[in-house]
């Protein structure tokens, strides 16, 4: 099979969970004989042409120069490139700034595109973005031939919304066993003795709910905010919180198993997303062995069950950070499930098998009807 994998800003991955998502893939299909290529930016750091058997196609991408629009012209770009081409398959991974171009897409390929989470539900949007977003969903459905989601909610949710089926198959993880407490030194933190969070510094991840629960528990103990605070709301968050010491924003870290270790040695790893699938980082944490407190929504309890504690406020958050130990013998079957679950249901190797069974079922479909 040949395989173009489009939507993000490329490989290996220097942004987010798509990009992650799309290396893992693109190395996993590689590895079961397919040819794939996978679309990057020309801003990328990474500027070859092949990376680990898997073709680069650097298309012209001037959101650093535009801003959000430029991201529309990059896929824009990234499609009529396609063209060129003569895919079986184009995965989608996303539809956000791709669906308007979705008429464009090459006649003879199969399209089946990941459908994210929830984005018009994001907090940080206006109601004109959102309802943008929700006529860009249904282009995505329209424009696609099949669908794949992430999450048991958005199966759920695009079925009822849009009367159309879809793919179950959630995003991936690795058991984390490469644990090396030296890594903390670099932070001047001390194993099981600070709590954390990863996450993109935006409303919908309840960072600031998080936060004002640190700030109400009074307590020494080092709390790490991991993700990109260089933005408007990040810049809100530091002021905020400037006289509360413990509170540690150290930026966007993406070394995984620098992450990995962070979240292996952490006491408490919060979990925040309210919006969305299956989160990448919820995986991650699941796999580095992680205690989780977790936004009670039904996304995360699709994937983590009864082996984590929850929050809805503040006041959990405080009672949480006060009474929960880590090393405490009634979260141990917690961490066992969990990391279970990563090595039964989760783990990149049958994720990638479940996508390449995707892939053979729909092609053959194709082929049947030819």
């Amino acid at each position: 099979m040949k395989i173009a994998i489009i939507g993000t800003r490329g490989i290996p991955n220097h942004y987010g969970g798509f990009e992650q998502c799309a290396e893992y893939l693109a190395l996993g299909l590689v590895n079961r004989g397919c040819e794939v290529i996978v679309y990057n930016s020309h801003n990328h750091p990474y500027q070859e042409d092949v990376w680990k058997g898997v073709k680069i196609v650097h298309c012209y991408d001037p959101e650093n120069k535009i801003g959000t629009a430029g991201q529309f012209i990059y896929d824009l770009n990234c499609i009529f490139d396609l063209r060129k081409h003569n895919c079986d398959i184009v995965l989608q991974l996303g539809y956000t700034s791709s669906s308007i171009w979705g008429w464009l897409m090459p006649k003879k390929t199969i399209v089946t595109t990941n459908m994210d989470g929830l984005e018009w539900k994001r907090t940080k949007y206006s109601e004109k973005v959102k309802k943008f977003l929700r006529y860009a969903e249904s282009l995505g459905v329209k424009y696609s031939d099949y669908l794949i989601s992430d999450s048991i909610g958005i199966q759920n949710y695009l079925k009822e919304t849009y009367k159309v089926d879809s793919t179950y198959i959630a995003y991936g993880a690795t058991l984390f066993e490469n644990n090396k407490e030296d890594v903390l030194k670099n932070y001047d933190l001390r194993s099981y003795e600070y709590d954390m969070l990863i996450a993109r510094l935006e409303p919908e991840n309840s960072i600031e709910i998080i936060l004002d629960g640190v700030a109400k528990a009074k307590l020494n103990r080092p709390f790490l905010i991991v993700g990109n605070h260089d933005t408007p709301y990040g810049k809100y968050l530091k002021q905020k919180f400037s006289s509360f010491l413990q509170i540690q924003f150290v930026g966007g870290i993406y070394d995984i198993n620098v992450l990995n270790n962070l979240r292996y040695y952490s006491n408490i790893y919060f979990h925040g997303h309210t919006v969305g699938g299956t989160n990448p980082s919820l995986l991650e944490a699941m796999a580095s062995n992680s205690l989780i407190c977790a936004n009670d929504n039904d996304f995360n309890r699709y994937i983590l069950g009864n082996d984590a504690i929850y929050f809805k406020n503040a006041d959990d958050i405080v009672n949480h950070l006060v009474n929960v130990k880590y090393e405490e013998n009634q979260f141990q079957s917690m961490l066992s499930e969990n990391k279970r679950k990563i090595v039964d249901q989760f783990d990149w190797e049958i994720i990638v098998d479940q996508y390449t069974n995707h892939f053979k079922d729909i092609l053959k479909v194709k082929k049947s009807i030819i």
